[in-house]
């Protein structure tokens, strides 16, 4: 669904869990939300959605969780597609600026960890409120360089060939003509974002970060996720998973656990944790 501008930085609640176990008895401001950012390509992800309904019910009761489309407005053909991060930020700054009001806690794959990431980091720059925690996954720590050739430009077949490398878009849909004519305008101008990336060097949060990686991800290796840590203040942690760049699939439940504490660390901070 495409929407005007400035919705281009589309928030909503994960679509997989009834509105009634989103709220509880007590005041909304009682909650802590949980921002989830998909990898290139994709408007939301089923994983992050699933979330909703499968962590543990004291995390349910507890936290509200959001899908975040960075692109809801960016391809309908009544705006330029934005290709450059900076860009992006503008959009999600001014819808996050409005949104505030609790404390939050950003989890992303991929592009999604760059972009929330950089979101944190764009945030304290305007003295707003930023993330109490920070779970980046399947992406190497932003300060390191591209190791890969830039492809956002090279024809459909070299695009398709990196889908099928990483192992997380349905072969059906690589099968589909129809299909891809829709994923790959969208796969083009998020994989321009990230190749064009230019890390600035800036003071590390004073959130903490956890670093998640597959044990055969052929984009990101193990020292990819330890260097997270120099972006950090506060307390770092990596885990790894078996399986390549969508591990978060494959190893669904391992990966839900650890969230889980994460969250459960999160929400014992706050003043109304008994």
């Amino acid at each position: 669904m495409m929407a005007s501008r400035p919705a281009i930085a589309r928030v909503e609640r994960a679509s997989s869990k009834p509105r009634e176990t989103y709220l509880r008895s007590s005041a909304d401001d009682d909650l802590l939300d949980l921002y989830c950012f998909p990898y290139a390509g994709a408007a939301t992800w089923q994983v992050f959605n699933s979330w909703a309904s499968q962590l543990p019910s004291d995390i349910r009761r507890d936290v509200r969780f959001w899908s975040v489309d960075v692109r809801s407005a960016g391809l309908s053909g009544d705006h330029p597609t934005t290709t450059w991060l900076p860009d992006l930020l503008d959009d999600l700054l001014a819808g996050f600026a409005r949104r505030l009001m609790s404390p939050v806690v950003f989890v992303g794959h991929s592009m999604g960890a760059l972009v929330s990431f950089e979101l944190a980091r764009s945030l304290r720059r305007h003295n707003l409120s930023g993330p109490r925690h920070l779970i980046v996954s399947g992406h190497r720590a932003p300060q390191l360089p591209h190791r890969r050739r830039p492809i956002h430009a090279e024809p459909d077949n070299v695009l398709l060939d990196r889908l099928t490398e990483l192992d997380g878009t349905p072969p059906e849909v690589l099968r589909e003509p129809e299909l891809l004519e829709l994923l790959l305008p969208r796969l083009r101008a998020d994989l321009a974002v990230c190749e064009t990336y230019d890390y600035q060097s800036e003071p590390p949060l004073s959130c903490s970060i956890t670093a998640l990686g597959g044990t055969s991800d052929p984009e990101v290796d193990r020292d990819d996720l330890r260097a997270w840590g120099e972006q950090t203040n506060a307390g770092f942690s990596v885990y790894t998973f078996p399986g390549g760049h969508f591990f978060p699939q494959t190893a669904h439940n391992l990966v839900l656990r650890v969230v889980a504490e994460d969250l459960r660390r999160v929400l014992r901070r706050q003043p109304w944790a008994s």
